[in-house]
């Protein structure tokens, strides 16, 4: 049997608090005997739950490094009762890239579940999460945005579970990290996701898209930062009150809340986030790039709702999502 050849650098199980990597030997050109090295923070006081905390799972989603760089720099020993894991930047060489996936293997880490301890960097990775952290949780939040291609009003997510009493407990995190937007949503690819691992494994599971652009902004940045927080508290592990506010709860039923392009050219949106939507309406239009006097390709919502998502760039291919509408609960 194939070990990981993962190691942490510091005590994932000792009182206090321990900032160190995971270090991944990874023999390379500028480096023989290198290796990756993925920031990890384990802040623990005795017994209770354990909390796994992670952020740019896509290397170019940061409010969930921002929101956890902050907690492990406050967040204190006698602020809790339990454990937290939190590892900022998961996809750690697609972070540093700024890119969604890997420059070193192009791996996905959400497509790259369970991993392998032999595989590629994305692989060994995913597989250490698979094997030795996800095992230790109770609660898993995985911060994701939109990355450089897609912008979303900023919500809070659980999913479509054949387990409801797992589903019901998801819900209830969701509902306490308390976004200004909650949502269910039925996975429509789930195959190698992290989530499908972390489901699978019968844990408590959030996670987000907060904003997107490729950047973050003062909004988003609170979402996460308040979210994390009375995630830990619902938990059992963080002590103080929960902050709540109003939050809408939305429903992503089908694969009628997707609109995809056909077309190559320049995208021009034809809704805010945020706006309503009526079956049929132009949603999107898609202008030529390459001459005048054309006009431009419609595109119509196949329900009505909210829009919750936009493709981010000016340009557009066929294949890429233009648009999701949501359905409010």
């Amino acid at each position: 049997m194939v070990t990981n050849p993962i190691t942490p650098t510091i005590p994932l199980n000792e009182d206090g608090t321990h900032h160190g990597f995971l270090r991944l030997p990874y023999s390379r050109d500028d480096s023989a005997w290198g290796s990756v090295m993925i920031p990890i923070t384990v802040i623990k006081n005795g017994t209770g739950p354990t909390a796994l905390l992670t952020g740019a799972n896509h290397g170019d989603e940061y409010e969930g490094p921002i929101a956890l760089m902050e907690l492990a720099v406050t967040l204190k020993p006698e602020d809790i009762e339990g454990r937290v894991i939190i590892v900022p930047a998961m996809n750690y060489p697609a972070f540093r890239a700024g890119t969604r996936t890997s420059p070193i293997d192009r791996g996905n880490m959400n497509r790259s579940f369970p991993g392998s301890p032999s595989g590629t960097v994305t692989e060994k990775i995913a597989d250490y999460f698979q094997t030795v952290l996800l095992p230790e949780a109770s609660v898993v939040l995985d911060f994701h945005s939109g990355g450089k291609t897609l912008d979303f009003i900023p919500f809070a997510s659980a999913h479509v579970l054949e387990n409801k009493e797992q589903q019901a407990a998801c819900v209830a995190a969701v509902e306490a990290f308390n976004a200004p937007y909650s949502m269910i949503m039925l996975e429509i690819d789930n195959v190698g996701m992290y989530d499908t691992s972390v489901e699978d494994q019968g844990k408590i599971f959030v996670t987000t898209e907060l904003g997107g652009g490729g950047t973050s902004t003062a909004r988003s940045n609170a979402v996460a930062k308040k979210g994390v927080r009375n995630v830990l508290k619902h938990a059992g592990i963080m002590k103080g009150e929960l902050e709540i506010a109003p939050s809408v709860m939305l429903d992503m039923p089908d694969d009628d809340c997707f609109v995809f392009c056909c077309d190559d050219g320049m995208f021009e949106a034809m809704k805010n986030l945020g706006d309503p939507v009526e079956k049929g309406e132009t949603v999107a239009r898609v202008w030529p790039t390459d001459c005048t006097g054309r006009p431009s390709i419609e595109y119509h919502a196949n329900r009505s709702g909210i829009l919750v998502s936009r493709h981010c760039p000016g340009l557009i291919k066929s294949g890429d999502c233009m648009v999701v509408v949501a359905v409010t609960v």
